[in-house]
């Protein structure tokens, strides 16, 4: 057990069997009363975020997390395949833990997996991706960047709203926190 000293942005707390990551913390020391610990928590699997308040000196449990960086390998139907950079062991991942990565995710890209004893919590992805699109309608004559937007679908099979001028073929970068058109890529 830890004490509320040790708490750190970024530590992971056991909280009634659910695992929350600390966002921020501060230590207040008010003129009157004792000093306490005001933390904003998030829900490592669920991602709801929780206001929580400490007495200073509270015993609190801190929980080992490991982020390794993985390679993803393919889809087996009900789970992901991923491979250690490490050592080569290959890990199957639900596809609820997964989540929305499978939008973006393509054969041999790295990831970064958070593991607790062993058990993936999340798979976190960079920033953005670079994705092909497979299909869109096509432009017309007049269309321009500065116009409207068009659905369009990538190579995962996920859709996204582009520019109306950009064509089936096109690379483009794409965030995947949103899932936002972020801009062409050239070749």
């Amino acid at each position: 057990m830890a004490s509320t000293a040790d708490i750190k942005n970024g530590v992971v707390l056991n909280i009634d069997g659910q695992l929350w990551s600390v966002i921020e913390f501060q230590h207040v020391k008010p003129g009157k009363g004792g000093a306490f610990v005001r933390t904003k928590l998030k829900n490592v699997v669920t991602g709801k975020v929780v206001d929580r308040t400490y007495n200073a000196g509270a015993k609190v449990d801190i929980e080992n997390v490991d982020r390794r960086d993985f390679t993803y390998l393919y889809s087996d139907g009900d789970g992901y395949v991923f491979m250690d950079s490490t050592d080569y062991d290959q890990v199957t991942v639900p596809a609820s833990v997964v989540g929305d990565a499978k939008n973006f995710m393509l054969e041999n890209q790295p990831v970064t997996i958070a593991l607790n004893n062993g058990n993936p919590l999340y798979v976190d992805l960079p920033a953005s991706v670079v994705l092909e699109i497979t299909y869109t309608e096509p432009g017309l004559q007049g269309d321009r960047s500065t116009g409207g937007t068009k659905p369009a679908t990538v190579e995962t099979g996920y859709e996204i709203q582009v520019p109306l001028f950009l064509e089936t073929g096109t690379k483009v970068k794409v965030d995947t926190r949103t899932g936002e058109y972020l801009g062409r890529v050239n070749d």
